[in-house]
């Protein structure tokens, strides 16, 4: 492909469209997320709750919370302007952390 054919394509990217496969990489964490923590729950109080099982429950949906909370805050920004502000890098570890931990929780749970 010739240069000025490559450079007109460049010119006719729509920028709409990363944001909003974004946004939906966002919706479908945040679900995988949502469908892990009911899961857990799920695990924990199939036998009889126990002050472990609780604590984990608890802890798996603080941690779901939290990456929901910061999820909605991305997608907000994300739908705010045709240019969306860069990920922070304090907001990108705290969700992975979240989510990291999340999955532990739910591990530890069934096993």
């Amino acid at each position: 492909m010739s240069e000025a054919a490559a450079g007109g394509a460049a010119a006719e990217r729509d920028p709409g469209l990363q944001p909003e496969r974004t946004r939906l990489a966002w919706r479908r964490t945040t679900l995988s997320g949502t469908v892990s923590a009911v899961l857990a729950v799920k695990t924990a109080l199939h036998g009889g709750p126990t002050p472990l099982t609780l604590v984990a429950c608890a802890l798996c949906c603080a941690l779901w919370l939290g990456f929901l909370s910061l999820a909605h805050h991305r997608i907000r920004t994300l739908t705010s302007s045709d240019t969306p502000r860069a990920l922070t890098q304090g907001h990108a570890t705290t969700a992975v952390l979240c989510t990291v931990a999340l999955a532990v929780c739910g591990a530890a749970l069934v096993f």
